[in-house]
Parts: C-alpha cells; structure tokens; sequence
C-alpha cells in the first residue's frame, strides 16, 4: 500500500519533470518579487537572482536524473534484431 503512494512521488518521464521545473520558477519568481519588495535595490536583486538561479540548478539536476527516451535507428534495430536471432532468443 504504501508502495502505491510513494510511486506517485517519483518522476517518471520528461514531461513531468518540466512541469515540476514550471512550477518551481512560478514559485522562485513569486519569492523574487517578495524579496524585490522586502529589500529594495541591490540586496532584493541579487536574492531574486538567486532565486532563479536555484531553478537552473534545481531543473538540470532533475533532468538528468530523469530517463531520457531516445528512439533506436533502423539500423541499430537490425542488429539487435540479428544478434537476438543469432544467439537462438528470437
């Protein structure tokens, strides 16, 4: 049961990951313009730079962490194909 649940907190495809990474600079940005108004000039700025920042680092990490779907050529296809018949697996 608990299995099921923690499953839906894991991320499985790209398209999940850029919505996660949407809405983590719709979040950044909301938090830099607190910060633009909390301390105006250049402190405000640099938080809110960092604040977007964050979101860089953040989404590359989970992009990489996620599996990237890439479609076999024609030609690799024939020779897994060849070598699963080869070997007596197809």
């Amino acid at each position: 049961m608990w299995r099921r649940i923690a499953r839906l907190f894991v991320i499985k495809t790209r398209f999940e990951a850029y919505l996660i990474i949407y809405a983590l600079a719709v979040g950044a940005t909301a938090r830099g313009f607190d910060y633009l108004d909390e301390y105006p000039g250049v402190g405000g700025y640099l938080l809110a730079l960092a604040c977007t920042g964050a979101v860089f680092l953040g989404g590359a990490k989970i992009l990489d962490a996620t599996p990237k779907r890439v479609k076999p050529s024609p030609e690799r296809r024939r020779r897994v194909v060849a070598r699963a018949s080869r070997d007596g697996r197809g």
